[in-house]
């Protein structure tokens, strides 16, 4: 009975006093090299299953992010860093691995990259949950030049099973059990040995007396009973303990609760970056177009939107009545089409209708490299009587402008037929590429075309339309076809037919020119923002113009 009260106490102590910790928490070694930049690998988040805190402490500000693993490899680059990639085998210590390279970085604050930015200033207690399906790892940084905080710990959720402590309780309940039913047993053995006087009890001990020896009295029978049926209890109770135990993940991380998803699936933005992004965008480009400055565009607009921009600001600072660019918005925003390719240049697009803008605009970004961020390159109203294709939002392939896998047309075939729609009357692509109803963009330019050359009296006039083949962007639609968008320059040239003979320009591109009059010939210069869409392979439907615009962007004087 005593040693089974002794056993049933150790199985509670283990539930109890002797229980493991929940949590145990590593730290960065105080010998750990110096770097301007931390990353936090991604298998850490799982390395123990449950949720991970970490405490972080630095001199003066530094901010902790939150990004793919490719995308924080690859804003890292060639910067010299230090990577946490596990716990030693003491649970103690974390395990950090030293990269050298460049010994300083840009700001990565504010980076498109990042799903979110912690910014603290000496201490950050940080609970690491993911954002989303799929791997993230974290980068930690002071300002790219200055080392990053190096007091680093991590507490993990702890393997708290006790797999002996029911076995214990359940051996010491049975020997306790046990030992009462050996003390019943001998007290009857003693009741018995009363009546030994008798001349019946002493020739029934004679009578037995040779076999006593050899045969185990009763009392001893039951007691190997009981020990067996305990040892076979144990036995059981530790296998079911054993099978109720969840195993934990070795240090080394090899092992994790979930299997790791492949982040190449994954679009290159999540909604809420998306309209972080887009507000951005649409903030700077509101300043730039209040202040008709082209400087405050600079941050968040390039290409054929910063030169077009940048063209209508000093058209309309000396013509009033020159028609702005239709404004950016963020808000009511109708869809959004992302990438799920990984590689860098990356293009999104977002189609909004916001304040001011009459139709639907299709909003063109792209992230030229890894520690750049989203720039608007174009913005293209859709065209009346177009609706616009469906595309997967939870990201969808880009082609190569020359890639015509699955589609009718490749995206440079499709951008060429369209400036040769535009060019001429009588392409070969008149009946290949067409507008929906209402749709006016194609025969508004071949009337003017038509127009400007029957009034030119004193003047001859041509008109070219020419693929920027860098600007094409080809998206696949759900249908198998592609969504594809680009720019054209759109150019018009005017030579006097006769010695003497003026050619006159409006005021808009005598703004750009200096000048309303020439004798010697004029050349006007547009940026055409198109998109077309192309059919899939093996379809007899034509390509349709979903959206164009054009701004005037030069005008000269030969």
């Amino acid at each position: 009975m005593l040693l089974g009260l002794l056993t049933l106490l150790a199985g509670i102590g283990q539930r109890t006093i002797w229980a493991p910790s929940e949590t145990f928490t590593a730290s960065v070694p105080a010998d750990a090299a110096a770097a301007p930049l931390t990353v936090i690998d991604q298998k850490l988040r799982t390395l123990h299953g449950g949720t991970v805190k970490i405490d972080i402490q630095g001199d003066g500000n530094f901010m902790l992010a939150t990004g793919r693993p490719d995308d924080v490899s690859a804003w890292v680059g060639q910067t010299a860093h230090n990577t946490i990639t596990g716990v030693s085998a003491d649970e103690k210590s974390l395990t950090v691995e030293h990269t050298d390279g460049e010994g300083t970085a840009p700001n990565p604050a504010g980076s498109d990259l990042w799903v979110s930015n912690e910014n603290a200033s000496g201490e950050l207690e940080y609970t690491w949950t993911p954002p989303a399906d799929g791997d993230w790892s974290l980068l930690l940084a002071s300002d790219g030049t200055k080392p990053a905080p190096a007091s680093v710990s991590m507490t993990f959720p702890n393997d708290t099973s006790t797999p002996w402590a029911v076995p214990l309780m359940v051996l010491g309940g049975l020997l306790i059990v046990g030992g009462i039913v050996l003390a019943l047993l001998s007290a009857r053995r003693k009741d018995g040995e009363g009546d030994g006087g008798s001349s019946y009890a002493r020739r029934a001990r004679a009578r037995n007396a040779g076999v006593q020896s050899q045969a185990p009295s009763s009392s001893s029978s039951k007691a190997t009973m009981v020990a067996a049926g305990v040892a076979a209890v144990v036995l059981a109770g530790t296998g079911t303990a054993a099978q109720a135990a969840t195993p934990s993940p070795s240090p080394s991380g090899t092992a994790s609760s979930q299997p790791a998803r492949d982040s190449a699936a994954a679009p290159v933005l999540l909604d809420a970056q998306f309209r972080r992004i887009l507000e951005q965008v649409s903030s700077a480009t509101d300043a730039a177009d209040a202040a008709k400055d082209a400087a405050k565009l600079s941050d968040r607009v390039a290409g054929p939107e910063l030169e077009i921009r940048t063209q209508n600001y000093k058209i309309r600072s000396q013509v009033g009545s020159y028609e702005p660019r239709m404004p950016v918005r963020s808000t009511k925003l109708l869809t959004t089409v992302v990438t799920s390719g990984r590689d860098w240049p990356r293009s999104v697009l977002a189609v909004t209708q916001g304040e001011g803008n009459v139709v639907p605009q299709i909003l063109t970004l792209v992230q030229q490299s890894p520690r750049e961020n989203y720039k608007l390159m174009e913005t293209t109203p859709l065209q009346p009587g177009t609706t616009f294709p469906n595309i997967s939002r939870g990201g969808t392939e880009t082609l190569a402008p020359a890639d015509k896998t699955g589609l009718l047309y490749s995206g440079e075939e499709a951008m060429s037929g369209l400036a040769d729609r535009l060019t001429s009357a009588d392409s070969p692509f008149k009946d290949k590429l067409v507008e929906g109803e209402s749709s006016p963009y194609i025969a508004d330019t071949l009337s003017y075309q038509a127009e400007v050359v029957k009034a030119g009296e004193n003047g001859n006039f041509s008109f070219t339309h020419k693929v920027v083949p860098e600007s094409t962007v080809v998206f696949r639609t759900s249908d198998g076809g592609a969504l594809v968008l680009g720019r054209i320059n759109f150019g018009f040239e005017g030579t006097p037919k006769a010695a003497g003979d003026k050619l006159s320009i409006g005021d808009d591109a005598a703004a750009l020119a200096g000048g309303k009059e020439t004798t010697t010939g004029m050349v006007l210069s547009f940026a055409e923002s198109m998109a077309v869409y192309v059919p899939p392979a093996g379809s007899t439907d034509p390509m349709k113009l979903v959206a164009a615009t054009r701004g005037l962007v030069g005008a000269s004087f030969k």
